[in-house]
């Protein structure tokens, strides 16, 4: 039976060269779950691979739509999972890595079946949220569903007013209905998990935000700033540099932020990636310990 290795972990930890390395090893593509690095346009604050990796291993899903594209989670599971099923027919095992926590979930378990919030409803909440503003949105949504309010990205609008949407409209938590039946996918998933002690964690995320800026991230932000009200820029790397732009920060400040909330991102991955019983952690290090497990796996999973 054909085999996603499925490759997660906190922001910076080192997914891509250890994905990158068991696709080397064996011969296989890689799917990417990682919901900015869809975008064309960006391509350091995302930390997309460098040419040379893209070069010697297949990526899939990296730099395939504009920020100016709508897109959702829905959309990418139909073309993730038809990708997928198609590479399936000439390779196994294949690698879906990132650290979007709802796009690896969707192709783990399926999308939710959530209900189509009436216009009534949406109008309602969107007048309220622009009379009322962005912390208050956030402690209405601790309010009516603390659970998710707990891995919610609680500076995407978008996700927290659908989120209050679905709450209002139906009198239950937006969290329940995202515990649905298990979709049962025709391949197995076998999920690794790449983290480390926090401290060196968080040393290392600070130190890639610092090698971004030294690569252009600022140039990158600025030919990207005419567009920043769009939900594709609201974006940890970016959003930092346009309050900069608009004169509200300095660029030390700007760079101190990017910092704290990548860490902060990284602590709402594992939040949650930890509810997961069935990860594998390993450390970054620990290369030569993935791949052995990962072939001791794939044998007693054919036999």
């Amino acid at each position: 039976m054909n085999t996603l290795i499925v490759v997660l972990g906190p922001t910076g930890v080192g997914k891509s060269d250890i994905s990158i390395q068991l696709a080397k090893y064996f011969s296989t593509d890689i799917i990417s779950a990682d919901s900015r690095q869809l975008f064309r346009e960006l391509s350091i604050g995302t930390a997309v691979p460098p040419a040379s990796d893209l070069i010697s291993v297949s990526h899939h899903f990296i730099q395939t739509r504009s920020i100016h594209d709508y897109t959702n989670v829905s959309e990418y599971e139909t073309e993730a999972i038809d990708r997928i099923n198609h590479l399936f027919k000439t390779k196994n095992p294949l690698i879906l890595t990132g650290g979007s926590m709802l796009y690896i979930d969707t192709i783990c378990r399926g999308i939710d079946d959530i209900p189509t919030v009436t216009p009534e409803i949406r109008n309602d909440v969107i007048g309220w949220y622009q009379d009322n503003g962005m912390e208050a949105l956030q402690q209405r949504l601790l309010d009516l569903d603390p659970e998710y309010y707990q891995v919610a990205d609680l500076n995407n609008p978008k996700r927290l007013l659908h989120a209050v949407e679905i709450c209002q409209m139906t009198g239950k938590t937006f969290t329940s209905f995202r515990k649905n039946t298990l979709t049962v996918r025709p391949f197995r998933i076998l999920k690794i998990g790449i983290n480390q002690n926090r401290e060196v964690l968080y040393q290392r995320i600070n130190e890639r935000v610092d090698r971004m800026m030294e690569a252009g991230l600022l140039d990158e932000a600025r030919t990207v700033y005419p567009f920043k009200t769009l939900n594709s820029l609201n974006t940890v790397g970016y959003k930092e540099l346009f309050a900069f732009f608009d004169g509200t920060c300095n660029l030390d400040e700007a760079v101190d932020l990017i910092k704290r909330n990548s860490r902060k991102y990284a602590r709402k991955q594992l939040t949650w990636f930890r509810r997961d019983k069935e990860i594998n952690w390993f450390e970054p290090s620990q290369i030569d310990e993935i791949i052995a497990f990962t072939k001791q796996k794939l044998q007693e999973n054919d036999e």
